[in-house]
C-alpha cells in the first residue's frame, strides 16, 4: 500500500513533467493549497503505473506561452472557457496521434475522454487525414445547389448503414443543430407540439434544444423552446426503483431485487411514471419524444432493458414521432451494435447524430424516413456548410475506417474488459457506487457511501479528477450532479491502456481515501 507522503512526491514530479529521484528545491502548490517541497519528498518512479508505450514522438512546441493563452483565453475568448477548463492546472494540448495527446511541455497523456466522445476512430488517423488532404487538393467548399460527388457518396454510404426505412439524410454542422431541426420536422409531420425527453437529459444548447435539455446547468433563465417535458428518468442505480439485472451491460447494480427471470420491477413502476407525464403533464397528442440510448452529459445512465420498446409504443400511440439521440452513442461505440438503440431492439422514426460521425471534424445529421422527409417540404431548408465536401470525405473515411480498423468489435472487447475490472474497484471502494454501460460508453459514478447513494462532494470529485489527470489520464465527468467519471475514449484503445486507466484510477481513489 503506498502512504500519502510517497503520493504527493509523485504528484509533485508529475506537475513539474521531471521523473527522476533527484532532489530540487522548487516549490509547487497542490489543489488543496497544501506547498510541496521536492526536497522534502523524493519521487520514485514504481509509485506509480507505467504508460503503455507509443511509437509517435511530438514534435517541439514552439508556440505561444502559456501565460499569453491564458491572458486570451480570459480576456478576449468566450468567458465561458474559463468556467469551463476542467482543471485548476489546466491542459495545454499541442498533438495528439490516435489515443495519446501530448502537452506543450511533450508530456503524454492516455485520452480517454476523446473530446466528448468525439475522436472515434483516433486523433490524427492516417486514414482520415489523408481523405482530408486529398480532399483540400481537389474541393474545399461549395453549396448543396451544386452536385458535388463526395456529398451523394457518403450520405449513400451513410444510409446503408441504418436499417429501413430510415434512409433520408440532412446534414449538419453539430449536434445541437440535428436536434434542433428535428424538433422542427416531428412537429410538422406531426402537427403536433408538446416533446418529452428525460431530466437529466442533453441534446444541445441551441434555444429550442435548451428546452429538451433537463439540466440546470446547461438552462439560462430565460424562455426556451416551449412545450418540452421532462419525464423521470429511468436511472436503475439512482432513481427509486433498480435491481440486480435490469440493464443491458455487462456489469449490474449493486442493488438487490427479487423479480422472477424475465420480469423487471422497476421497468414497470418507470412505464408507470410515463403514463403519469402522459396523463397529467401533455396534451392527449404529441409531437415527439427524445431519448440518448444510453445518457451522455447524464452520466452514462442506461435504462431497464425493455423499457425504451414499451416507451416508443406508447408515443406512437398518441401520435408523437420517437428520435434516437445518436450523437454520443452513435458509430460502434456500444459496441454490440453500430446504433445504440439496435440494443434495446427499436427503430426509431428519426436519428440524430454528430461527434463521431467527423472524429472531430464538425458534422452532424439527421436521418429520418420519405414519409417525415415529404411533410418538411412545405418551405426551402438551405444550410450553406452542411454536407460540404470537405466534411463528406473525412465522415466517409470515418465510417471505411471502424470498419477497416474492426473499432466496434474493439469497443466490444476493450469496454466489456474495462467495464468488469472496474467493477472489481467497485466492490473495493465504498465511494464507487456504480459502473455502468456498454462498449466504450462508460459511466462510474462516485458516492458518500454505497447505503446513501448520496452523490460525493465536487471537492472530492475535482481532486481524485485532477489527480488521474496528473498520472497521464484524461477523462471526463456528467451526470445531474457531477457526480459521474465519464470513459469514452477513441475506440482504438487496447486492453493494455485499460490495465494502465485502472490502476491510475485505483491509485487515485486509494489515495484520496488514505487522505480522508
Amino acid at each position: 500500500m503506498y502512504k500519502v507522503v510517497s503520493y504527493l512526491s509523485a504528484r509533485c514530479a508529475l506537475l513539474t513533467g521531471q521523473y527522476s529521484s533527484s532532489p530540487s528545491w522548487a516549490s509547487f502548490h497542490l489543489g488543496s493549497g497544501a506547498v510541496c517541497q521536492k526536497s522534502a519528498f523524493k519521487y520514485h518512479p514504481q509509485d506509480l503505473p507505467e504508460m503503455p508505450s507509443c511509437r509517435v514522438k511530438p514534435e517541439e512546441y514552439k508556440g505561444m506561452s502559456k501565460e499569453g493563452m491564458m491572458k486570451i483565453r480570459k480576456e478576449k475568448c468566450n468567458p465561458m472557457t474559463m468556467k469551463i477548463t476542467y482543471y485548476k492546472r489546466p491542459v495545454f494540448l499541442h498533438q495528439g496521434y490516435m489515443q495519446w495527446l501530448w502537452d506543450v511541455d511533450g508530456k503524454r497523456y492516455l485520452d480517454l475522454f476523446a473530446g466528448v466522445a468525439t475522436v472515434a476512430v483516433g486523433h490524427c488517423h492516417p486514414n482520415v487525414r489523408a481523405a482530408a488532404e486529398r480532399q483540400m487538393n481537389t474541393l474545399w467548399h461549395t453549396t448543396n445547389i451544386y452536385v458535388h460527388p463526395s456529398l451523394h457518396e457518403y450520405c449513400e454510404k451513410l444510409a446503408s448503414c441504418l436499417p429501413d426505412p430510415l434512409k433520408v439524410i440532412y446534414l449538419t454542422n453539430s449536434g445541437s443543430e440535428a436536434n434542433d431541426l428535428a424538433i422542427l420536422m416531428a412537429r410538422l409531420h406531426t402537427g403536433n407540439f408538446d416533446m418529452i425527453t428525460f431530466g437529466g437529459s442533453y441534446h444541445g444548447g441551441t434555444q429550442q434544444t435548451m428546452g429538451l435539455t433537463a439540466n440546470s446547468s446547461y438552462r439560462y433563465p430565460i424562455a426556451t423552446s416551449s412545450g418540452c417535458t421532462n419525464a423521470m428518468c429511468p436511472d436503475v442505480f439512482r432513481g427509486p426503483w433498480g435491481g440486480s439485472h435490469c440493464r443491458d451491460s455487462p456489469v449490474q447494480t449493486i442493488r438487490e431485487c427479487s423479480c422472477a427471470q424475465g420480469h423487471c420491477m422497476a421497468n414497470e413502476q418507470y412505464i408507470g411514471q410515463l403514463k403519469e407525464t402522459f396523463a397529467t403533464s401533455v396534451p392527449s397528442r404529441i409531437a415527439g419524444f427524445f431519448a440518448e440510448p444510453i445518457q451522455g452529459m447524464g452520466g452514462a445512465v442506461q435504462y431497464p432493458k425493455t423499457y425504451l420498446r414499451e416507451a416508443y409504443k406508447l408515443v406512437r400511440e398518441r401520435g408523437g414521432i420517437c428520435v434516437s439521440d445518436e450523437v454520443q452513442t452513435g458509430f460502434g461505440r456500444t459496441g454490440s451494435h453500430f446504433w445504440g438503440f439496435q440494443g434495446h431492439d427499436v427503430t426509431p422514426d428519426m436519428v440524430t447524430m454528430a461527434k463521431g460521425i467527423g472524429n472531430g471534424f464538425p458534422i452532424g445529421a439527421v436521418v429520418t424516413t420519405p414519409e417525415i422527409a415529404a411533410s418538411f417540404a412545405k418551405a426551402y431548408h438551405f444550410n450553406t456548410f452542411g454536407g460540404s465536401p470537405l466534411a463528406c470525405a473525412v465522415a466517409s473515411s470515418v465510417l471505411d475506417t471502424i470498419r477497416e480498423d474492426g473499432l466496434q468489435q474493439n469497443s466490444l472487447n476493450v469496454g466489456t474488459y474495462l467495464l468488469t475490472e472496474l467493477s472489481k474497484l467497485r466492490n473495493k471502494y465504498e465511494i464507487i457506487g456504480d459502473v455502468r454501460g456498454k462498449g466504450l460508453q462508460i459511466g462510474v459514478e462516485m458516492v458518500k457511501d454505497k447505503a446513501s447513494r448520496e452523490p460525493l462532494s465536487a471537492d472530492a470529485m475535482g481532486e481524485i479528477f485532477e489527480n488521474i489527470k496528473d498520472m497521464g489520464v484524461l477523462i471526463g465527468k456528467g451526470g445531474v450532479y457531477g457526480q459521474t467519471f465519464r470513459i469514452q475514449p477513441p475506440l482504438c484503445i487496447t486492453k493494455e491502456d485499460a490495465d494502465f486507466f485502472v490502476a491510475v484510477f485505483n491509485k487515485a481513489v486509494h489515495g484520496y481515501m488514505d487522505r480522508k
